[in-house]
């Protein structure tokens, strides 16, 4: 299972929200590259970053920070926030993400977004279903949707998505511990079908240790960290049996 360290954007600062509220934007340090390079010091290969401004926005904000981190250093990075666009794609790509990930735009465009699939390649583009009561959100949470999410991830896995990134927004940054039963159902309806099994990165609530074996044990293929790291609940070396 990887181990996917998270950093979020606003105005090119490493913070994190509890619920996606932002309003309780809690900064932890102004310099990404410095948190980042320290994830890499550590021994993880991957970071997931996230333009918490472009979320909201209808393009993408916080490519710089972007740029500055896929070229100091050497970590595998998927991207998401703020991509509406072909154009916008174009700038992550081209700032150094490995991945890229698309979740309102796959809910309100989703032509544009299985265009994404076909154009860069299933390896490149990841589903965002990102939650509340089962319900996808979009628009940086601000918004929810009428869609469930595991027939929304059976849609796409039909047209061959394989990377799929699953929050459940009433467990992030709560430090509560992860939708471990979500996740489960998730797996096991998809991957019950003739078409390719899909790989599931948990996101949201992870607060112990421990909790990543149950996550790896149910077949996640990622977990998403964040606050737990940077609240101090699990440490870089606690980790170290998981790179």
């Amino acid at each position: 299972m990887r181990i996917i360290p998270a950093i979020d954007i606003i105005e090119g600062k490493c913070v994190r929200l509890t619920k996606g509220d932002y309003s309780t934007t809690k900064m932890y340090n102004e310099n990404p590259l410095e948190v980042a390079k320290q994830f890499e010091d550590a021994g993880i290969e991957y970071l997931h970053m996230v333009d918490l401004e472009g979320a909201k926005a209808d393009h993408v904000v916080n490519y710089k920070v972007l740029e500055k981190v896929a070229t100091k250093t050497n970590l595998k990075i998927d991207f998401g926030g703020g991509l509406k666009s072909d154009d916008d794609v174009f700038i992550a790509f081209n700032s150094g993400a490995k991945q890229i990930t698309g979740g309102s735009i796959a809910v309100k465009n989703t032509d544009t977004f299985l265009r994404w699939i076909n154009k860069y390649g299933t390896q490149k583009i990841i589903l965002g279903a990102d939650c509340k009561n089962q319900k996808i959100a979009i628009s940086g949470w601000l918004e929810e949707s009428s869609l469930e999410v595991v027939p929304f991830i059976q849609d796409y896995q039909k047209n061959g998505i394989q990377y799929v990134v699953c929050t459940d927004i009433s467990k992030d940054g709560m430090l509560q511990g992860p939708s471990v039963d979500l996740y489960r159902q998730i797996l096991n309806v998809c991957s019950n079908r003739s078409s390719q099994s899909i790989k599931l990165i948990a996101s949201g609530g992870i607060s112990h240790i421990d909790e990543l074996d149950t996550l790896k044990e149910i077949g996640c293929e990622g977990v998403i960290i964040g606050k737990a790291l940077y609240e101090n609940r699990i440490s870089l070396k606690d980790l170290e049996r998981f790179l």
